[in-house]
């Protein structure tokens, strides 16, 4: 009941604010549900309300029709263990921990697939400390049941970073980025048990071969990465049996989908309607780092509309059980799309305004890095068609869905909250600025600041200087303009060099910056 008068007593005081609330007395009877839906490496452009032309998303579409469309959301990293760690500690990078991917491999030979399938030992990347308070925990606090279903990425199997020991009570998915790398995996984890599927191993990051004489125009050369359990069915299935078994009381369900992430692996009755659209097309033969594909932009596209089945599913599920009036969905990216493996980032606009080229989408600071889609859902309190300019980031989830529930975060954190937007109701605080710092990819340091994009690259091989983006003009960040004004440069400066706290972990280390 506690949880109910705070958040009863939030809404009371969003009433009286200077512009009308938006959700009427009657429907505050409960905390609302949360889903969160995490895309994988799905790109700012993908999507048909931010522009996409050819792949269907009408669900994700609907979603936005009635809820609200963020245009300046940002992801916490251009990388997936990163800026997970940030929407569930609500840190900026420059105080986090986990400040890249980490593959904690001085435990010996974890990227051999086949080793780290049957040992779990070697499966994993470098945990979180339980120590860290995290978004889950906080929302166990506040009555919340709490789920994670998808791709976990912050911590090994055998270590204290579980999901299940770090904020979550019930978990299925990947445990280890590195075994997200197949789609038909042969394990899965349910809480902190090993479930195995009903596929043969197949490794990723080996040497592609096809059988001998095989024809790589032909379908059924493709058979062999092709199996039976596919991961995100089993885990779709997971969340549907999640809301069926929570819905008297209020829950979290954190889903993050391993998908549009590679490889290109999708069931076939996804890839057929697009191969009528798109045409015959040259295969990708694969390489060390993902499996072939006959067809790659059908199965890319057929890949983001199978993600959007799925939310199609979610919404009907919510809507069977009376859920849906109270709950809170949110859909967005972890960062921007991919540059390899078969993605042909080009022909379909991925990043959208911003550059679709090698070194400014995933893995880099530039906008179409981590410039993310995010669409929020809540029928009778989001307005319906509506859409925000506000700038958000990663690290503001935390702080908002704390206001949401009426519950106070009692550790440090860098987000604000972005609730009196999402409600149009209230007084919206503002950040001065966005920071981010990434150790991969040469180093990297980035600032938004109102329209000022500042980024500082290669910082590994001793690069200092800065290059600074006038975003009203040049969305695109094509003219570097740092040399017209020094003295926001030396302001840019400062504040990289404030807000960058010293990496705890050597990897994460930047001796440019002062490690």
């Amino acid at each position: 009941m506690r949880n109910v008068t705070l958040f009863l007593l939030l809404l009371i005081a969003t009433n009286c604010n200077k512009k009308p609330a938006t959700v009427p007395p009657e429907t505050a009877t409960a905390p609302p549900n949360i889903v969160y839906i995490l895309a994988d490496d799905l790109g700012y452009g993908e999507l048909g309300v931010y522009g996409q032309t050819k792949i269907k998303t009408p669900n994700i579409d609907a979603l936005a029709q009635g809820g609200m469309i963020f245009s300046q959301h940002y992801s916490g990293s251009p990388v997936c263990a990163p800026s997970r760690y940030m929407l569930l500690m609500g840190k900026h990078p420059g105080h986090a921990r986990i400040r890249s991917n980490d593959e904690w491999g001085d435990r010996g030979d974890v990227w051999d697939y086949a080793k780290a399938v049957a040992d779990p030992g070697l499966e994993g990347q470098r945990p979180i400390l339980t120590t860290s308070y995290t978004l889950g925990e906080m929302l166990q606090s506040s009555g919340y049941t709490t789920g994670l279903i998808g791709k976990w990425g912050l911590g090994a199997p055998l270590s204290d970073g579980i999901p299940t020991k770090n904020g979550f009570d019930f978990f299925y998915g990947y445990n280890c980025q590195r075994q997200a790398h197949q789609l038909y995996p042969k394990h899965l984890w349910k809480n902190e048990d090993k479930v195995i599927l009903n596929n043969p191993v197949v490794a990723p990051h080996e040497d592609i071969e096809f059988a001998a004489g095989a024809d790589t125009l032909d379908l059924a050369s493709y058979a062999q990465w092709q199996q039976e359990d596919y991961a995100p069915a089993m885990m779709q299935a997971e969340v549907l049996g999640f809301i069926e078994e929570n819905q008297k009381d209020p829950f979290f369900l954190y889903y993050a989908s391993p998908i549009p992430h590679l490889p290109l692996q999708v069931p076939q009755e996804y890839v057929d309607p697009y191969l009528q659209s798109f045409g015959d097309e040259a295969p990708y033969t694969g390489s060390k780092g993902y499996f072939p594909s006959r067809y790659p932009r059908a199965t890319y596209a057929g890949m983001i509309t199978y993600l959007d089945a799925q939310v199609g599913e979610i919404v009907e599920k919510l809507k069977s059980l009376g859920l849906y009036e109270n709950t809170l969905i949110i859909v967005t990216s972890d960062n921007g799309p991919s540059y390899t493996g078969g993605v042909d980032a080009d022909y379909f606009n991925s990043a959208g305004p911003f550059s679709n080229a090698y070194g400014r989408t995933k893995g880099f600071t530039y906008e179409g890095g981590i410039r993310v889609p995010m669409i929020a859902s809540w029928p009778g309190n989001i307005p319906p068609n509506s859409r925000t300019d506000h700038i958000s980031a990663f690290w503001d989830v935390m702080p908002t869905l704390a206001e949401l529930i009426g519950t106070e975060i009692t550790t440090d954190i860098d987000g604000i909250s972005f609730l009196p937007t999402l409600l149009n109701s209230g007084d919206q605080k503002q950040h001065d600025y966005l920071y981010w710092e990434f150790s991969g990819y040469q180093g990297q340091q980035a600032i938004r600041m109102g329209k000022w994009k500042a980024i500082r690259k290669n910082i590994l091989e001793g690069n200092m200087g800065i290059e600074l983006y006038d975003l009203e003009t040049d969305i695109a960040e094509k003219q570097d303009i740092a040399a017209d004004n020094p003295e926001l440069v030396s302001q840019m400066a400062a504040i990289m060099k404030e807000e960058h706290q010293p990496a705890e972990i050597e990897r994460f280390k930047m001796p440019a910056l002062g490690d």
